[in-house]
């Protein structure tokens, strides 16, 4: 007797959208059947062709900030926030948490303060930064899903950058253990000879972070990576000049992959306007031109996956009362919104849900290592999200999950609304208390 019947006209499976019914047991996948196969379960779920069934979107850069900076976000809240949003799955960043999980210790008390307070799934990754080249087998063992580092300022100084020679020292020790080092490539001396930022005015706050500090940053790695024969990803890339040199260096063998963000592939510079510093993230939105390259570079594959980086902080932090670009917080708050943000612009661009399924989900899921989640497939856990496509819906940020009402989507119309989200074959509920787990690494 299975747990769970979903009869539906529309899935998302493996091999496309279809027609099937999905039977759950103990929380997996164990049937995947035609629709009419007369599946018995002790709940059955039908659902009508205006909605889709999905797996559960595997949100791989998540900025919580818990424990030291909660006033910031929070687990519960960010949880919350992802559910609402189809993610059943987050990994959290190293920063801006106090302490970053740069040690064992450091790990252990993130994993304490999350521990009951999450609504959904959630991994850790490590951090890489200098002087803590000796706690990478440690956090690796302990069981993070892989190594971030900036090679510019973070913007908080307990997360310091890797010089170019330390980059490829830590990657040849990431190498030995087959560990995964994902890079915030931004070029430092190339920032610090462009313009200064300070003022209301986008296109200086633009200006202030060029392309060619991205596009320099991406080829250290790429060599560094060759050299090293590592596994690097490139971390929210926003300028698409870089992408014919990464597909050059994936054709070449360079274990490098590749994410963008919704935020590049819905808004443009041109658009923001002066003083509207919810729209502050770095590397930036940039031009409208660019975008569309960026949808070229996810349509030729030399853009692996879309995660939402989401950063967000305190209403003061965003300095909304000067609209001062140079002063305030950089990050966009948009782990509710992402699904629908990436479906609104995809769907114009000529993509199916399918196509956004397997940025969001599987390739998110492969990232990681989490082997039994981001698809609807035998045996993988049953993470799933009931999709209406067709609808739409204006965004109000009072509204959303997350801790502060503050995203660059507020007024917006997006398509498509999140109807349900299922973990481990359950329907949440963010009235109940949280039943989340917290991964490690080689577990999942």
């Amino acid at each position: 007797m299975l747990d769970t019947v979903f009869r539906a006209p529309r899935v998302i499976t493996t091999v496309g959208e279809s027609a099937r019914s999905i039977g759950i047991r103990d929380g997996r996948i164990v049937a995947i059947e035609p629709l009419d196969a007369g599946l018995e379960a002790g709940r059955v779920i039908e659902l009508g062709e205006d909605v889709v069934l999905m797996p559960g979107l595997v949100d791989t850069h998540v900025h919580i900030n818990e424990p030291g900076r909660t006033e910031w976000e929070g687990f519960a809240s960010a949880t919350r926030a992802a559910a609402a949003g189809g993610v059943t799955t987050l990994i959290d960043m190293p920063l801006n948490s106090i302490p970053p999980t740069t040690t064992v210790e450091g790990l252990e008390i993130k994993r304490k303060a999350a521990s009951g307070a999450v609504y959904v799934d959630t991994g850790f990754w490590g951090g890489a930064v200098p002087g803590n080249l000796e706690e990478l087998r440690p956090l690796h063992d302990a069981g993070v899903f892989g190594f971030k580092c900036f090679l510019l300022h973070s913007g908080v100084d307990e997360f310091q950058p890797l010089a170019s020679a330390e980059l490829e020292q830590y990657l040849g020790v990431l190498q030995d253990f087959g560990a995964l080092m994902i890079v915030h490539a931004e070029n430092s001396q190339s920032i610090d000879r462009a313009p200064a930022p300070e003022g209301e005015r986008y296109r200086r706050f633009l200006a202030s972070r060029p392309r060619g500090a991205e596009n320099m940053a991406i080829a250290e790695v790429i060599e560094a990576a060759r050299y090293t024969r590592a596994r690097v990803h490139i971390l929210h890339l926003s300028s698409s000049d870089a992408l014919p040199m990464l597909a050059s260096a994936k054709r070449d063998g360079v274990l490098v992959t590749v994410e963008t963000c919704p935020h590049y592939l819905s808004f443009t510079s041109e658009a923001i306007p002066d003083g509207a510093t919810q729209f502050k993230c770095c590397p930036p939105i940039r031009e409208s031109a660019n975008r569309e390259l960026l949808w070229e570079g996810l349509r030729e594959g030399v853009i692996d996956c879309v995660v939402t980086d989401h950063s967000p902080c305190t209403p003061e932090l965003k300095r909304f009362d000067i609209g001062d670009f140079g002063v305030a917080w950089g990050g966009i708050s948009s782990v509710q919104l992402g699904l629908r943000a990436v479906w609104s612009q995809a769907r114009t661009h000529g993509f199916s849900l399918t196509d956004v399924s397997e940025w969001m989900s599987a390739r998110t899921a492969n990232l990681a290592g989490l082997s039994r989640k981001g698809r609807i497939a035998l045996g993988y856990d049953a993470d799933l999200c009931v999709f209406a496509p067709d609808e739409a819906a204006v965004v109000a940020a009072s509204d959303l999950e997350h801790r502060h009402p503050i995203t660059p989507y507020d007024g917006m119309a997006l398509a498509g609304v999140v109807r349900e989200t299922w973990l481990a074959g359950e329907p949440l509920d963010l009235d109940a208390p949280p039943r989340g787990r917290l991964l490690r690494r080689g577990d999942v």
